[in-house]
């Protein structure tokens, strides 16, 4: 496995942040007051605008990464729930993912917890401090960053738990969930009613040095608000732009990819990206270092990718598929290539993140010749592809799942 030397260079340049940011704009509703739509599975309903659980877990239809998450919850004595974060979405979600109690800690019943199960403590990980709550029957306010390792939980303005999960990683080595960096918010219900209302979400994209990116040479095709620069008719709702994200709904639109409005030429370009929600599942092939297929294996179809000069068969596939992220799959399919052509746009390994974790994926296009490294790994070195326009659009596909970008950056050469 090979670390390219562009890699550390743009690893020095744009950096991945992971501190925590306070500001309060950027939310969006996870739940609408009306109905459980974006959510799945567990027995809740909804009840004059609040959400209530009668028993079981219920999660985002949504993966999240790093994000703030509000909501307020009410009580009923002796009220026992959870929040769970970076849930797979299947096992139990307090050893798969995580688990933030949600308890009336303040009950008789509950006497002689343990440290780590009152409200607000990461279950079986880590004890929060004692959260005040308003008297039962009342609502309460929760807030819950996460941020790269960090996980820090407010109650009602104060902070009770503030904890790096790298550090509980050495500590709890066998937690499988605590070792993840996404998935599914879920609520987890214990039969008791739980109210929960003004349920809502900012995302916290990777971050990226401005100053030493343009000093670099580096210039925004996004702009973190809007779709200025992109092809984009009015009223075509599949693409939209939310806390600096760019972010494909994974619904079918009329226009189903995005094409800058400049061409380029020779270039380097740098774009974060990772899975929203989850794929179905489908059998595809084994590839060798050839470009050939044989078996397979069943995995979940997440498919999308980047069109570099303008060409959608120069398509720098971002998927889910065994051979991994940065492959061109029309030079690699058409048998009518030389077979060194085939081989070298096939990934030597797959450096893809687990779904729904932030990639950074750095492309350079020199002539005829392509060169990928994905998070750190040189995935695609050189690669000839016969017939590429010497210069056009760059183009983000769609391909019917849900996907997200950030930090677009190009430095023509």
């Amino acid at each position: 496995m090979r670390y390219h030397i562009q890699s550390a260079i743009a690893a020095a340049i744009f950096g991945i942040s992971t501190s925590l940011a306070s500001a309060d704009d950027g939310f969006r509703d996870l739940f609408n007051g009306t109905d459980l739509t974006g959510w799945q599975g567990g027995n809740y309903y909804v009840e004059d605008g609040v959400m209530i659980c009668r028993d079981g877990t219920i999660m985002t239809t949504e993966f999240f990464a790093n994000y703030v998450l509000e909501f307020e919850f009410r009580l009923p004595p002796g009220g026992n729930n959870g929040l769970g974060i970076h849930y797979p979405g299947h096992g139990n979600a307090a050893y798969t993912g995580m688990e933030l109690q949600i308890l009336d800690d303040t009950h008789p019943q509950y006497a002689e917890l343990k440290d780590y199960q009152y409200h607000g403590s990461l279950y079986e990980l880590a004890a929060a401090k004692r959260a005040t709550f308003k008297p039962v029957g009342e609502w309460n306010h929760q807030r819950v960053q996460v941020n790269g390792p960090r996980v820090v939980v407010e109650v009602n303005g104060e902070i009770t738990l503030d904890v790096n999960l790298d550090e509980i990683n050495v500590s709890h080595p066998d937690h499988q969930g605590a070792k993840r960096r996404s998935g599914h918010i879920a609520l987890l219900g214990h039969g008791d009613p739980v109210a929960f209302r003004n349920i809502r979400v900012r995302e916290i994209p990777p971050s990226a040095n401005v100053s030493n990116v343009r000093a670099q040479g580096y210039e925004s095709l996004f702009d973190g608000e809007s779709l200025a620069g992109w092809k984009h008719p009015e009223g075509i709702e599949n693409w939209y732009v939310h806390s600096g994200i760019l972010k494909h709904t994974g619904k079918p639109g009329e226009i189903n990819d995005l094409w800058t409005e400049r061409e380029f030429g020779d270039f380097t370009m740098v774009l974060d990206w990772r899975w929203a929600q989850r794929g179905e599942i489908h059998r595809r092939p084994h590839i060798r270092p050839d470009g050939s297929e044989h078996g397979g294996e069943e995995v979940e179809e997440l498919d999308s990718g980047v069109y570099v000069r303008g060409s959608t068969k120069s398509q720098v596939n971002i998927w889910n598929w065994p051979v991994g992220s940065g492959e061109v799959y029309g030079y690699r399919t058409d048998g009518s290539m030389p077979a060194e052509v085939r081989a070298g746009v096939t990934p030597s390994e797959k450096a893809d993140r687990p779904l729904g974790e932030w990639n950074r994926m750095m492309i350079t296009m020199k002539g005829d010749k392509l060169t990928v490294v994905l998070n750190g790994r040189q995935v695609i070195d050189n690669a000839e592809l016969p017939g590429v326009p010497a210069k056009g659009p760059i183009g983000l596909q769609h391909h019917g799942q849900a996907i997200d970008f950030a930090n677009i950056w190009i430095k023509e050469h």
